[in-house]
């Protein structure tokens, strides 16, 4: 194995949930250009049809499928789909997720319930559909989008922080449970992306975002390129001996 080799997608599929939103979006890019064929799952079909262009744009496959993460009966039939269409899973990418910026007294229950649905319930459920092909072929990369907020609490984040520290926890038990199936789980930690669909949120509250840019050695908030070097290593080969780790990708943050 050159390497090249060890970085490669080529031949691969891997499965992007959320793939229309930004991450996602650049994600499923970035693993197409490496070879990827990509499996795009999320809601909004308009922004599906955009990172499929992107997709093929790069020269590689890419499959729309409109499904809701919290919902096990679409994910089951988008495994089908899945495996139907390119006849085999190699990566899942656990990136839909949602956030609600409120203090745990005043955020309503039943929305703090339904971001642990979308960012771990969700995930879980991901699993369940996509694992299995991959415990058939001895084979598989997972990676779930974290945070920072995996290891750390914030103000007025009580609801996003238990569920990405709830994500990066199922992922280091899953690690345990598919090793032995040749398979790796990690956690994509990262500090602020900013997007185009965060980009007012980081204007409009200068105080907090320049309180984070402030605690970070690089001395800036992340931008998306900075992720997906991340992202393909612990999508490729060359992880193969990398399982049940959160990797934080957050210019410094979490060093201190």
């Amino acid at each position: 194995m050159t390497s090249l080799d060890r970085f490669s997608l080529e031949g691969q599929v891997a499965v992007v949930t959320g793939g229309g939103g930004g991450l996602g979006s650049a994600g499923a890019q970035a693993m197409a250009e490496a070879g990827a064929d990509i499996v795009l799952i999320a809601r909004n079909r308009a922004k599906l049809e955009e990172s499929a262009t992107a997709v093929e744009k790069a020269g590689r496959r890419a499959l729309i499928l409109q499904a809701d993460v919290t919902e096990e009966a679409a994910l089951a039939d988008a495994a089908v789909k899945a495996k139907a269409a390119f006849g085999r899973v190699d990566i899942l990418f656990n990136n839909a997720g949602i956030t609600n910026p409120q203090t745990v007294l005043d955020i309503d229950p039943a929305e703090f319930v339904r971001i642990q649905q979308v960012n771990v319930v969700g995930a879980y459920l991901s699993l369940r559909a996509f694992a299995p092909a991959m415990i058939e072929r001895n084979y598989g990369r997972i990676i779930n989008m974290g945070s920072i907020l995996s290891a750390r609490g914030m103000a007025n984040r009580a609801a996003y922080c238990a569920s990405k520290a709830g994500l990066a926890n199922l992922g280091a038990a899953c690690a345990f449970e598919f090793g032995p199936h040749g398979i790796t789980v990690n956690t994509l930690a990262a500090t602020v992306i900013v997007t185009d669909l965060n980009r007012e949120l980081v204007r409009t509250q200068p105080e907090l975002y320049d309180g984070i840019v402030r605690r970070t050695p690089i001395g800036r908030l992340g931008e998306v390129e900075d992720l997906l070097g991340a992202l393909l290593f612990l999508a490729s080969p060359g992880s193969r001996f990398v399982t049940g780790q959160t990797l934080f990708v957050d210019g410094g943050y979490t060093a201190g």
